[in-house]
C-alpha cells in the first residue's frame, strides 16, 4: 500500500494521460475521455491538474478550476486499491494550497450525496454544505451536494 512518504504529487501532463485514464475508470461509471482530459490541459487556461505517483505508477489525480477568487475542484480520483491510505486527502490539500496561492478565497465542489466516503474526508478538510443539485448525475439521476469552503 502507498505510505504518505513515498507518494509523489506534482502538476500532470499530457503523456500523463493514458495512465489518468486508468485512475478514471476505475473510480466513475461514466468517464471522462481522454479528449476531455487533453482540452483541460491544453485549452483551459483556468485549470490546473495534479497526480499522484507512488513508484512510476499514478494512484490519483485532482483537477481544479481558479477563477478570479473563486476555486472548483473538477474531479478527484483515487485508483482502487490505493483509497483509505490518504493520497486523495493529500492531494486535495495540495490542490487547496495551490489555488489560494492562485488568488482563491473559496473552493466549491460536487459530491454524489451517497458518497459518504467522500463526503467525510471533504468535511474533515473544512468543506460545508451549500446546496443540492438534484438530478446532477447522468448515470443514475442521483443529486449532487454542493460543498464549499473558506480558505
Amino acid at each position: 500500500m502507498a505510505q504518505l512518504e513515498t507518494v509523489n504529487i506534482r502538476p500532470m501532463t499530457i503523456s500523463d494521460i493514458d495512465q489518468v485514464m486508468i485512475v478514471e475508470h476505475s473510480a466513475f461509471d461514466v468517464p471522462w475521455s481522454r479528449n476531455a482530459f487533453e482540452n483541460e490541459l491544453v485549452n483551459n487556461h483556468f485549470a490546473a491538474y495534479f497526480v499522484a505517483e507512488y513508484g512510476q505508477k499514478i494512484i490519483a489525480y485532482c483537477g481544479v478550476w481558479v477563477i478570479v477568487d473563486e476555486a472548483h475542484i473538477t474531479n478527484l480520483a483515487v485508483l482502487d486499491g490505493y483509497r483509505g491510505n490518504k493520497v486523495g486527502e493529500t492531494l486535495l490539500r495540495k490542490v487547496m494550497l495551490y489555488a489560494r496561492a492562485k488568488g482563491a478565497r473559496t473552493v466549491s465542489l460536487e459530491v454524489r450525496v451517497g458518497n459518504d466516503i467522500a463526503k467525510n474526508l471533504y468535511r474533515k478538510l473544512g468543506f460545508r454544505s451549500g446546496g443540492i443539485r438534484k438530478n446532477y448525475y447522468s448515470n443514475n439521476g442521483e443529486d449532487a451536494l454542493v460543498m464549499w469552503v473558506r480558505l
